[in-house]
């Protein structure tokens, strides 16, 4: 039990009554010990101050914002114990994996459990690695709070002091002030404090030996902490290209500046079989936690950060500043989701790729490979799904494969919608100036309903974006790409080009069901040249390749033997089709694929087409 709780709780463990202080604390007190880890758990108390009912609900959240994907944090939490005011045990049962019940809780102190991490736990327990927890005693603690400190029935509102005990030398690197510092021989107490339970899981905590450098953007502080097992990378390393990313941000964004810290937790896995696997990043409202693997070159991960990084910032626009009730009032255990992650994950992604453009750090031409190779890759998934039904059941099995598509026809309804708005406005107007006009209407404490965006962004816009979003967003019609470029200028050419036997760039040609671990084909994508001859079609399940059965569990081996063929091999693929075994045989030759290339126009600068072309870019 931590010291300070102590001084202010003497008098219930002389005389084991109710102090004064107990019944007058207006917030839920968690103290995490990161000193004493017991069997690469840590120990987490949670005290939620007076209660009045006889019953009482403790949840571990199932999802959080931003995941899109029902994780049950609760199941890394274990050993659960509550007590009453004298010290003694009390009946509590294990509702289900998230959630457990108190009984006689008039009576009810305090709980007491040991939570496990995510990162070396097999398959990460199915969750993310920059939405996981990392537990390495004496190293290092990546500490997404959802993890670790559950929330009780009734209480999502109330305040949260938070209590870290942490060994010396690791230090904390958060966007969350420390409000109080206690300083003992061997350890150092950290106090934070957040005005409700969502200020919990939006300040991740990383603690580890100090590899942390600030600096200033415009008046924002920027927090940058790196943590490199293996010293291979430092925050020296990396300051100046996120210093240069994070400014052309800010001058990008403009007079949107509402987050005066924000803080880039960067942890760099060894790829040791108990290390995160899953690499990118989770947004906060003020932070974001980054993996990526440590092995990585300076240049690539200078490139990784800078796209990664500038996404999850972007997220101070939405769904931080605009956001549905949905958002606002997020349910942990019982989630409702909202029609709108064209909006949440697509614009911010486009974003993610416009600054670049527009403010110098990538060329026209690699800005159009980068939206061209969104088209390519979403054709992988149902062009005609409404996005907004997508989106609202995401979480449901039938719908969650098709969540990366948000970053890809996501961003996609992103530009066409600023294209449609420049020509509407004859250039005045884009997206980040509706998604300005939107900030002003609601901003961080006052969320939309979700059946209403649409009719709202009307008003401050034109008509015509109402058919805009009931033809493509809402509705099941492709967006007609071509048609859009022409109006800025930019031909889509096809061309064909050299591609692998079963990848095409970062693009795989190939799919796997985790369930039975089939690999097949991907539907909406047209096989390689070389396969199409032999007669394979999208959606085929591969059993063999040269006599060799293959899987899930080692289709990486085929795809690294494919690159080492040579051309005149001879080639045989053993397929299910409709529940039938079929033999394909042929020789290996160089596979090609049939792709859009996006090339601009050579204008006059009188052309409206170049004219509105320059408004998307750079204005």
């Amino acid at each position: 039990m931590k010291k300070i709780w102590i001084s202010l709780s003497i008098i219930t463990l002389l005389f084991g009554c109710k102090p004064t202080q107990q019944a007058e604390q207006d917030y839920v007190l968690a103290h995490l010990d990161l000193v004493n880890v017991e069997n690469d758990r840590i120990k987490v108390e949670v005290d939620p101050g007076k209660i009045s009912k006889d019953t009482l609900r403790f949840y571990i959240p199932k999802t959080v914002p931003g995941t899109y994907a029902l994780n049950s944090y609760g199941q890394f939490s274990e050993d659960l114990v509550a007590y009453d005011y004298k010290g003694n045990t009390m009946n509590a049962s294990r509702i289900d994996e998230n959630t457990w019940e108190i009984y006689d809780a008039t009576n009810f102190d305090k709980l007491s459990y040991y939570s496990n991490d995510t990162f070396d736990i097999e398959g990460e327990g199915e969750v993310f690695s920059p939405a996981g927890t990392n537990i390495e005693k004496g190293e290092n603690f990546v500490l997404n709070l959802h993890g670790f400190v559950g929330y009780f029935e009734g209480k999502k509102e109330e305040a949260y002091q938070i209590e870290i005990k942490r060994p010396t030398q690791l230090v904390a690197s958060t966007s969350l002030p420390i409000t109080k510092q206690t300083e003992e021989e061997s350890y150092v107490v950290d106090q934070f404090y957040t005005n409700r339970y969502f200020g919990v899981i939006d300040h991740p905590i990383m603690y580890a030996e100090p590899d942390m450098i600030n600096f200033d953007i415009s008046g924002m502080q920027v927090v940058l902490s790196v943590y490199s097992p293996n010293n291979v990378h430092s925050t020296a390393d990396l300051k100046p290209a996120i210093e240069k990313m994070v400014n052309a941000q800010k001058n990008f964004l403009g007079e949107i500046d509402n987050t005066n810290v924000y803080a880039i937790l960067l942890y760099l896995s060894d790829m040791e079989e108990t290390d995160a696997r899953g690499f990118g990043a989770l947004e906060h409202h003020t932070s974001t936690v980054v993996v990526l693997p440590e092995s990585m070159p300076i240049a690539d991960l200078e490139s990784t950060m800078t796209d990664v990084v500038s996404h999850e910032f972007f997220h101070i626009i939405t769904p931080l500043n605009v956001h549905s009730e949905e958002v606002h009032y997020f349910d942990y255990n019982e989630p409702k989701m909202s029609k709108h992650l064209w909006m949440y994950e697509g614009v911010t992604e486009y974003f993610a790729n416009l600054f670049q453009i527009h403010q110098g750090l990538i060329s026209e031409d690699e800005f159009y490979q980068r939206i061209n190779e969104k088209i390519e890759t979403a054709k992988a998934f149902d062009d005609t799904m409404p996005f907004t039904v997508m989106s609202e059941n995401i979480l449901d099995e039938k719908y969650s494969p098709s969540y990366y598509n948000v970053y890809l026809k996501g961003a996609l309804i992103g530009m066409a919608l600023d294209i449609e708005l420049r020509k509407l406005s004859e250039g005045k107007m884009g997206v980040l100036d509706l998604m300005k006009a939107l900030i002003e209407e609601y901003g961080v404490d006052k969320p939309f309903e979700d059946d209403e965006l649409f009719d709202v962004i009307v008003e401050k816009t034109y008509p015509e974006i109402n058919d805009f979003f009931e033809t493509y967003v809402a509705g099941s019609s492709p967006i007609p790409y071509e048609e859009y470029f022409k109006q800025v200028g930019i031909e889509m050419q096809e061309k064909e080009t050299k591609t692998g036997y079963f990848i095409d760039g970062q693009t795989p040609f190939i799919d796997a069901n985790p369930s039975t671990k089939e690999v097949f084909f991907r539907k909406g994508m047209p096989v390689n040249s070389t396969f199409a001859e032999m007669g394979i079609q999208p959606g085929d399940v591969i059993k063999k390749v040269n006599g060799t059965e293959y899987n899930l569990d080692n289709i990486y081996s085929l795809i690294s033997a494919s690159m080492a063929w040579t051309e005149g091999e001879d080639l045989s693929l053993v397929i299910e089709r409709d529940s039938e075994k079929i033999e394909f045989t042929g020789t290996t030759t160089q596979p090609t694929t049939v792709k859009t290339s996006l090339q601009a126009m050579d204008l006059e600068e009188t052309d409206e087409r170049y004219q509105l072309r320059q408004a998307w870019l750079k204005n």
